[in-house]
């Protein structure tokens, strides 16, 4: 499918408020800038130094492949309109090859765009609330949230309307232009779980309510990476009506206060390393105190229409009308029995479930976006939710529907069960389009899941495996039981592609979040293996009632270095396979470009 658009052919609705028709010409305007200054760079006007900075404001990153970039678009709280998902399917068609990709931060980024046509996917972005603005760069990144916020019975209150207005209160502002580094931003809603890792964030902000007020419990400085740090208790209770002063007082220290030197150590989290967390609460509580007294961002009342993609209104629902007849017989049908008990949940409101659509390793087609966004409107509530581990939950779902939208999912390729298990892999991109990106981390994790596709006892199937391409972390390789994350020896004179492998992350039985215990460097090709090896143990020589991280840390990490896998970190044959990354046909090479995560 081939979409020709330009600027001029684009169909937004008519803006229906000040504030609507005041963020249009802004918005319009800043997108129009872009399009001049792209202009300018691909006739040699300005250099690429000049360009970097200005283009990663938008949400536009180069590849390690020349004349094409990454596109990255914001999807604030995780939430989108189907309206949205089809708009995003028009964009892959028109400059993406009909793909996207869903990110560990609710995002969904586009790949192998050609600048010449990045202005015009802005406004097809900006005609139904979206913006790749700052969706990269130096300053607030895509807010996450709960993506089970206003369904799950598990709920203190609904956060998504406070995510939404940080997120737009924070957006184009001139503290937030360029910061030292990147600045992430979480908000969960639940009483049993954290739904969008905040311990791993500069802010987390924790729904609590005390003596009938709503408010968070704050924690901040978090952050992964080569060095994982969780982040630190601020408050125990805040307000909820102050989140956004609360929020610009830590970026008021963090401006500051962070590293502009070295970009290596430039995120909130070293400076609590070197100044201490006593230093840091009290440099925030004063900015906070400053902002009480005389005033900072301030708290939107409103968002611009689409926005974020939660109005705060009653859903409307699908009536199935459409939906494919099944019929499963007396018996029963296994596929989806097994798909209702891994991917569906009961929801708050009666009758109805939650259903989490497992998309592999985040990547949907144009059609697949176009079939799931129909699905919402004939099954739910016309909205789709990204969650971090790259899938989609569909809401409103009522029961008796339940084999109709399993069929329907089954025929669009989106029917798996087991989300949030074993096979339902974490990976980044990786080499495939990262500067920075060692390895090829897709195509390992499809590697693994072939490998664990049979894994059906409930001890294994409830183990979580995160894969990055490289030390930085965008697969979150710290946070789950089984993580592997890129790097590179050269042995004999060649290059070979290994992973390390981590061991043990997750929360533990406090809800304490662990990172993973960094176990040993094997070549790509082994870390099948290798998982094969630690699952079979781990079934075996388990202890009734223990924890993963338990079991590791019962059998050190020396027995697993030392003596289960010890074997698989030599390398012996170097004409062998064991030179080719997974999915590649000839040898590895250490190709490297500019890093552009916060150039």
């Amino acid at each position: 499918m081939v979409i020709d658009v330009t600027y001029a052919e684009t169909t937004s609705t008519e803006p229906r408020t000040e504030l609507d028709r005041q963020h249009d010409r802004v918005v319009r305007e800043e997108i129009e800038a872009f399009r001049v200054k792209a202009a300018e760079y691909q006739a040699g006007a300005i250099t690429e130094d000049d360009f970097r900075g200005y283009r990663l404001r938008f949400g536009c990153y180069g590849q390690r492949q020349p004349g094409v970039q990454m596109v990255r678009t914001k999807v604030p709280g995780g939430m989108l309109t189907a309206e949205q998902m089809e708009r995003l399917a028009d964009v892959s068609d028109f400059c993406a090859a009909g793909k996207g990709h869903l990110t560990t931060r609710q995002n969904m980024q586009f790949h192998f765009v050609p600048l010449e046509q990045v202005a015009d996917l802005m406004h097809m972005l900006h005609d139904v609330g979206m913006t790749s603005r700052e969706a990269c760069f130096n300053t607030v990144r895509n807010v996450t949230a709960c993506p089970y916020a206003g369904l799950t019975r598990n709920e203190v209150f609904d956060v998504r309307p406070y995510s939404q207005r940080v997120a737009f209160a924070f957006l184009r502002q001139e503290l937030t232009n360029s910061m030292p580094r990147k600045f992430k931003i979480a908000f969960d809603g639940c009483t049993d779980s954290d739904c969008t890792l905040a311990a791993i964030h500069d802010v987390g902000a924790k729904a609590v309510i005390r003596d009938g007020q709503r408010g968070f419990r704050i924690v901040v400085a978090g952050g992964l990476g080569p060095l994982p740090v969780e982040a630190k208790l601020l408050d125990e209770f805040l307000p909820a009506e102050r989140i956004v002063n609360r929020i610009e007082a830590v970026l008021r220290v963090f401006n500051q206060y962070g590293n502009r030197k070295n970009r290596n150590m430039a995120r909130l989290k070293f400076v609590t390393r070197e100044r201490g967390f006593d230093w840091l609460k009290e440099q925030i509580d004063k900015e906070y105190a400053d902002i009480l007294a005389n005033g900072g961002i301030p708290t939107p009342t409103e968002v611009p229409a689409g926005f974020g993609g939660y109005t705060g209104k009653p859903p409307v629902l699908g009536t199935g009308a459409q939906l494919p007849v099944v019929n499963n017989g007396p018996s029963g049908d296994k596929d989806f029995d097994r798909w209702l008990e891994s991917s569906v949940e009961e929801q708050q409101q009666t009758g109805y479930a939650m259903v989490i659509v497992k998309v592999q390793q985040g990547n949907l087609t144009s059609t697949q976006m176009r079939q799931i966004a129909k699905l919402a409107r004939e099954a739910g509530d016309g909205c789709l939710r990204v969650t971090v581990e790259q899938n989609l939950v569909l809401g409103y779902v009522p029961l008796a529907l339940l084999p109709r939208v399993h069929a329907s999912l089954v025929a669009m390729g989106l029917g798996e069960p087991g989300a949030e298990e074993i096979q339902d892999i974490v990976t980044c991109p990786g080499a495939y389009s990262c500067n920075l990106a060692l390895t090829k981390s897709m195509n390992l994790g499809y590697a693994l899941e072939d490998m664990v596709r049979g894994y059906d006892e409930p001890l294994l199937r409830k183990l979580q495996i995160n894969v990055s391409g490289c030390p930085n972390s965008c697969g979150q390789h710290w946070t789950a039981e089984v993580g592997f994350y890129g790097n590179a020896r050269k042995i004999e004179g060649k290059e070979v592609p290994h992973y390390q492998m981590l061991l043990g992350g997750g929360y533990d039985e406090q809800g304490v979040m662990r990172f993973g215990l960094q176990v040993m460097s094997l070549p790509a090709r082994h870390a099948t293996v290798a998982l094969a090896r630690v699952l079979a143990h781990y079934k075996e020589n388990y202890q009734e009632g223990e924890t993963f991280r338990n079991y590791v840390l019962r059998h050190k990490i020396e027995f697993f270095k030392k003596e289960l896998l010890a074997d698989l970190a030599k390398v012996t044959d170097l004409n062998s396979d064991i030179v080719k990354d997974w999915g590649d046909d000839e040898s590895f090479s250490l190709q490297l470009g500019r890093g552009e995560c916060a150039a």
